[in-house]
């Protein structure tokens, strides 16, 4: 008697273990999708927000320090910044709203629990809302809070709680959940669905002193995709993925710790699902790479930074039998702060403000790099910057090639022209030799097979 309860448990044992990782055979009228077949579909991505809660600093000298360290972004004003979002989602009025990770400056809590909250404000317009963590999200040992002259180490959030926060934005209603990651399958619409890929590598950030910047997608998930795939054909919808790393190098020079680890494999395993479209951010550029394998092709759009210039957002439509059309729209601050009747003047003249915030913490950020080198005089490291400031503006943007080519007649392309390769000149030159000029539109035929 005793053996064959032993063996009944482990044929018990063993069913479990093969239904582990399993998608079950849904079918899209268990589904309920919310958008039935051939309607059109209008996604917004909202790619790293970077939503810092103004309880975690004050005017002291701590923030100022924090603010104009770092590369760009308006950390002191993304309060503003996604209420004018919303504001611009109210009357765009998209279908689904895809914030593709780093939601949070450093993974404060209280970040994290004030961004859910004007998440939900855009959930109520009837917006679906769907997010994945990024690598500034989860147990991140930069947390702090800057009181005075003092950064203070506080908590961060762990993977367990961004699902309890994030719950309504994709977790509730994910058709499948991966075993080993925060990945996940969603089924808006009935034509397409969102294979949301966690590709942040946090598991060893409590014991670091710096968050993993750069990501990969497990082994272990390759299955798990592949099974969300063929649920998709089954049910004739089509899968755009969203993960916060790129899929594809966006830059030939600046691609260490923004593309993931694995990115050939993955790419061939997406491929083979006949996937077209990854949605990705992370690396603050607004740029369009694609990989093509024999007559398949994948694209990979990164959104450019919410809260850093130019300040856009990215618009994807969704036309059956047509494809899909992707384009930028810029947050109307403006519009906000008028309506709103706000008296900043940053936020009054907010284009202005942006553009130069940002260019001076590129000029700063070259100077300083050059100044290490100690291989220019003065007047040169100051041209260099200057050049590298005005490029970035639209090379960020998304413009390359000819686009950017008012810059040759400076003082500071002509130096670096002149001079033997190293990293900014690297860098700057290999702006001029991209796939796609206006990297800001793109339209996507339907793949047939």
């Amino acid at each position: 008697m005793k053996n064959k309860k032993t063996f009944l448990i482990l044929i018990i044992i063993f069913i479990l273990l093969t239904l582990v990782g399993c998608v079950k055979k849904f079918t899209c009228s268990v589904l309920n999708c919310k958008i039935k077949s051939g309607e059109d579909i209008t996604f917004f991505i909202a790619a790293d927000p970077h939503h810092l809660s103004k309880k975690t600093y004050d005017d002291g000298k701590a923030f100022d320090w924090f603010l104009n360290s770092g590369d760009g972004k308006l950390l002191h004003y993304t309060d503003e910044i996604m209420a004018a979002f919303t504001l611009d989602v109210k009357n765009g009025n998209p279908d689904i709203l895809i914030v593709p990770g780093d939601l949070t400056c450093n993974g404060e809590k209280e970040s994290h629990l004030e961004f859910a909250e004007k998440l939900q404000t855009i959930k109520k317009l009837g917006i679906h809302i769907f997010v994945i963590p990024g690598n500034h999200d989860i147990e991140n040992p930069w947390a702090r809070n800057y009181v005075g002259d003092e950064m203070l180490k506080i908590d961060s959030i762990t993977e367990d709680e961004f699902v309890e926060i994030y719950e309504p934005f994709g977790y509730e209603d994910a058709i499948s959940r991966d075993h080993y990651s925060l990945s996940y399958l969603a089924a808006p619409a009935e034509d397409v669905w969102l294979l949301m890929l966690d590709s942040a590598k946090y598991k060893r950030n409590n014991v670091r002193t710096s968050p993993e910047m750069g990501g990969e997608i497990p082994a272990k998930t390759f299955e798990w995709i592949k099974e969300c795939s063929n649920l998709a054909k089954e049910n004739n919808a089509k899968i755009i993925t969203v993960m916060h790393h790129s899929l594809i190098n966006h830059s030939e020079v600046i691609n260490e710790n923004y593309t993931i680890d694995n990115s050939q494999e993955v790419i061939d395993l997406l491929i083979s699902c006949d996937i077209q479209i990854v949605l990705s951010g992370h690396v603050h550029l607004q740029d369009i790479k694609s990989y093509e394998e024999k007559d398949k092709k994948i694209y990979d759009i990164a959104t450019s930074c919410l809260i850093a210039y130019p300040n856009q957002y990215g618009i994807l439509k969704f036309t059956p039998e047509e494809g899909f059309d992707y384009e930028t729209r810029r947050i109307d601050v403006y519009a906000w702060a008028w309506e709103n009747n706000i008296k900043d003047r940053n936020l009054n003249n907010f284009n202005k403000y942006s553009k130069d915030f940002f260019r001076r913490r590129t000029y700063d950020k070259y100077y300083d790099s050059l100044l290490e080198i100690s291989k220019f005089s003065d007047k040169e490291m100051k041209a260099i910057s200057e050049t590298v400031a005005e490029l970035n503006l639209k090379y960020f943007a998304g413009f390359r090639n000819e686009l950017l080519h008012d810059v040759f007649p400076t003082e500071g392309f002509q130096i670096l022209q002149d001079t033997a390769p190293f990293s900014i000149r690297d860098y700057v030159m290999s702006m001029f030799n991209d796939q796609k000029t206006n990297n800001n539109k793109l339209h996507i035929p339907i793949y047939s097979k």
